[in-house]
């Protein structure tokens, strides 16, 4: 059975999966005092809510949790792996931790080539400013099931990875 990959929504019900393109995310300096003036930038970025949809609608969050996207085009200027037929089929597969490949989507008015997750540079931004924005915005383009679940389950594989030591001796 083929499940379609995107619906185009509005409003302030905010779920995981849900794109908000040119999103300002604050970056903070690389260090500070506590009696320090800070001057952070704004950087402008693609992005994929990952925060758990019945946190988000039952507002048990104050922090959204977002990733970057990146247009697969894009993507493949940051290494001549990912240029390859091979790195392409490797993010196909799910075999590049730390990225998750979504399909290209075609809705009028929403066209988006393939597009890579980076799981690697996480953000998080006020729920409160998140509903304004959307809300100013208005449409927006929403990953639907199951291929938002394959994307939380690939995130959730990235952030839990850890290194354990090889108890068993291999067999001889």
């Amino acid at each position: 059975m083929e499940y379609p990959w995107y619906d185009v929504v509005d409003g302030d019900d905010l779920a995981q999966g849900d794109f908000i393109d040119s999103c300002p995310i604050i970056i903070p300096p690389p260090s500070m005092n506590e009696d320090d003036t800070i001057n952070a930038n704004v950087c402008e970025y693609d992005v994929v809510i990952m925060s758990q949809s019945c946190d988000l609608e039952n507002r048990k969050i104050d922090l959204v949790l977002l990733c970057p996207v990146w247009p697969l085009s894009k993507f493949e200027e940051r290494s001549s792996f990912f240029k390859s037929k091979k790195g392409k089929e490797e993010l196909r597969r799910g075999n590049t931790t730390g990225y998750h490949l979504l399909n290209e989507c075609n809705i009028e008015n929403f066209k988006r080539e393939f597009s890579v997750v980076d799981f690697r540079n996480a953000y998080s931004v006020s729920i409160n400013f998140l509903i304004d924005l959307v809300q100013e915005r208005g449409e927006r383009l929403r990953l639907l099931p199951p291929y938002r679940e394959h994307l939380s389950q690939n995130f959730a594989r990235f952030f839990m990875r850890v290194g354990l030591p090889d108890g068993i001796p291999p067999f001889k």
